[in-house]
């Protein structure tokens, strides 16, 4: 029964606009934290520059160098070998 009531609760307060969860904090500093690590500083010390945590910067930039830029992408040479 009660289950029941909280789940009528929580959907009355979706279709209100008043539950919408936390919002991510890293969106906020994700350009901070690319640019910070470009210009060689520690993940330690963009940390607590940026006031987050450290496992956060590690996340972040995991996330960058699995996403390649169009600036980064190289296009494969063709082998000057041939397969007969």
């Amino acid at each position: 029964m009660m289950l029941e009531r909280q789940r009528e609760g929580v959907l009355k307060a979706k279709t209100a606009g008043k539950y919408k969860g936390r919002k991510p904090i890293a969106s906020d500093h994700r350009q901070n934290v690319i640019r910070l690590a470009a210009e060689g500083a520690t993940k330690a010390n963009v940390a607590s520059q940026l006031t987050i945590g450290e496992a956060t910067v590690y996340r972040i930039l995991a996330a960058q160098k699995s996403r390649p830029s169009p600036k980064n992408v190289k296009l494969a040479k063709k082998s000057s070998r041939r397969d007969f």
